[in-house]
């Protein structure tokens, strides 16, 4: 017999990643990078074979110290994780308990909630405005839940919307001293507005502010799982009573290091991903389809309810066409697809595919 797991672990529905791609399609459903990641980075990796036989350093001092340079922050103030999606879940392990309430804006990242359930906390949802979170909106379900965590993805995923810097200090601002807000910034280095910030420059000025980073995105490391968070080295010192002592891998680390020095490779990402941001922006408008402004690696569209032309549809016909993207229901966004930014020709192929549909 199979012992009942902790009350509510049942009610969880599985994070459900992007589908993969059949032989011959194109997969644009996982905000990967098209451009694959750093030459440098791929050659540590493939180094990394001689050291496999040896136990990562488990406080991965090269690797913190590299992205310390990089950004121009103290590593001692870093942790590091099997991705983003290991830090948050470390978070929720270190804060939440039963009955605890998480807080986030209405599209937030489906692994905010599965972070509360897991923990048997309550997760609340601000309603967002034009799909960009209100700050004034999450400042009245904070008054009235009285949240443990916060967690604002910014920019955010699904919408690839952003909050400008003197609303997050708002946002902190408002909320109790004894709750702690995660800005989760995963596609922060494709925002050079000079209105945003990632939190990084937030983390003297405030002692409950966790800054969540991954190498996933503009890096290409998705495959290698790694990411890192930000914040006082009390909070730091909190976080890696909860962590694995081996958990990020040796090629992750040297892939890692390598990648965060790469800069041209972080430029070329940056500049391919505006230009066809843009491109899919125009194209799909000229079509008669909703955009929402994004300044992430995808595009937000949205669809009529008209037969024939819903985002269900759409989503089968592109499908027929090799060309995978996201059905983004989950979110509660049911007439939308998000749609990765690929190569050259996959964009021009989705934007083409995607007329034709609506024509």
């Amino acid at each position: 017999m199979i012992p009942d797991p902790r009350p509510g672990i049942l009610d969880i529905n599985p994070y459900k990643p992007g589908l993969p791609a059949p032989a011959g399609a194109v997969k644009l459903s996982s905000n990967e990078n098209p451009l694959g990641c750093s030459e440098n980075a791929a050659r540590a990796f493939t180094q990394s074979a001689a050291k496999l036989h040896v136990y990562p350093d488990g406080s991965v001092t090269r690797l913190r110290e590299a992205i310390g340079k990089a950004e121009g922050i103290d590593p001692a103030r870093i942790v590091c994780g099997a991705g983003s999606d290991e830090i948050l879940q470390l978070i929720g392990r270190a804060w939440l308990g039963a009955d605890d309430v998480v807080l986030q804006s209405q599209y937030g990242f489906l692994v905010y909630r599965l972070v509360a359930m897991q923990s048997g906390a309550n997760i609340v949802s601000a309603p967002e405005t034009g799909h960009r979170t209100d700050v004034d909106a999450m400042l009245e379900a904070a008054a009235e839940h009285k949240p443990r965590i916060v967690f604002l993805a910014n920019p955010n995923n699904p919408t690839g919307t952003w909050v400008p810097r003197d609303d997050i200090i708002r946002l902190r601002e408002g909320l109790a001293d004894d709750c702690l807000l995660v800005l989760d910034a995963a596609y922060g280095e494709f925002v050079d507005d000079p209105e945003f910030e990632s939190g990084m420059g937030l983390v003297d000025r405030y002692d409950n502010i966790i800054v969540t980073r991954t190498f996933s995105k503009i890096h290409g490391l998705a495959g290698l799982r790694l990411g890192w968070a930000y914040a006082r080295e009390e909070v730091i010192g909190i976080l890696n009573r909860v962590r694995g002592p081996f958990n990020v891998s040796v090629p992750a680390v040297e892939a890692g290091i390598e990648a965060i020095a790469d800069t041209g490779f972080i430029t070329r990402s940056k500049e391919h991903n505006a230009r066809w941001v843009d491109f899919l922006t125009q194209h799909l408008r000229g079509a008669g389809l909703e955009v929402t402004p994004s300044v992430c690696n995808f595009v937000l569209v949205h669809f009529p309810s008209t037969p024939g032309k819903t985002a269900d549809e759409a989503n089968s016909f592109l499908t027929a066409k090799g060309l995978i993207v996201r059905d983004v229901k989950p979110y509660g966004l049911p007439d939308a697809l998000r749609i990765s930014i690929g190569l050259d020709d996959e964009n021009r192929r989705v934007a083409d595919a995607l007329a034709e549909f609506m024509g």
